[in-house]
């Protein structure tokens, strides 16, 4: 499995060497940055500044995960090559997994572009006061988006289209997220309904960790973080599974 998982995550990389488009949301945090920053200056409220540089890179996140998640298993199944991967003795889950692993941890990239975009453009520098919880935020977070995607995957296998799907799930997620609103200011009965969600945990974490204050019981949230991410990730798996089987048995692999 470890193997599966490194020999994904390589190829990847490899293959975003040469096809950057798995990527291209990356352009996107700069402009929204400033989309953001420019809203809460004409407010007034230069105190959101953090969270208008945080919404960005959180956004991108989700969206290249989703999209790498939708467009491995659209392109593999264009190419016809889908039958070869699950044929390979290797783990079919553990190929996806790593794959979209690399590209998750490439778009982390978005932080550095809102953060570099704030100082460039606004001269607004959004102090990290804690960066240890702040860098293992990130790490969590970006394994948490891994194993969600995953569930992606098994629902693109049996999709004709995977596009539809990442066009419907991007922004209810971000309001269930609370990538820009915290969660604590939406209406009392979608905060249960948030609190499902990772990046609720995830961006109150971070943002928790550009303040002065103590980041309050850190590790059980971190841990929380982490709970909803590999309870994403079996769900993936199991749905993956299925989702594979059925496909050998009504021998639909590819769109042919």
């Amino acid at each position: 499995m470890i193997a599966a998982l490194v020999a994904g995550f390589r190829f990847q990389l490899a293959v975003l060497r040469r096809a950057f488009g798995d990527l291209v949301a990356l352009v996107t945090a700069p402009l929204m940055t400033l989309v953001f920053l420019a809203i809460t200056r004409h407010a007034g409220r230069d105190d959101l500044a953090p969270y208008a540089v945080l919404a960005p890179a959180l956004i991108v996140l989700w969206t290249v995960s989703l999209i790498v998640a939708g467009e491995l298993i659209t392109r593999e199944r264009e190419n016809a090559s889908l039958e070869a991967l699950i044929a390979t003795p290797v783990s079919f889950a553990s190929v996806i997994t790593g794959r979209i692993a690399a590209v998750v941890l490439l778009s982390l990239v978005g932080f550095a572009e809102s953060w570099l975009a704030a100082w460039l453009t606004f001269g607004v520098v959004v102090p990290v006061h804690h960066p240890v919880a702040f860098v293992a935020t990130l790490l969590v977070t970006a394994a948490a988006m891994a194993g969600t995607a995953s569930v992606m995957s098994a629902l693109f296998v049996l999709a004709r289209s995977a596009r539809a799907f990442q066009n419907s799930l991007n922004y209810p997620f971000y309001v269930l997220g609370g990538v820009m609103v915290p969660v604590s200011f939406l209406p009392g009965w979608v905060e249960p309904v948030s609190r499902a969600v990772f990046l609720s945990w995830s961006a109150d974490l971070l943002r928790d960790a550009m303040t002065p204050a103590a980041v309050p019981q850190l590790l059980p949230r971190l841990a929380m973080v982490l709970a909803l991410g590999l309870a994403g990730y079996g769900l993936g798996l199991v749905l993956l599974r299925g989702a594979v089987n059925r496909l050998r048995r009504t021998g639909s692999l590819s769109y042919a």
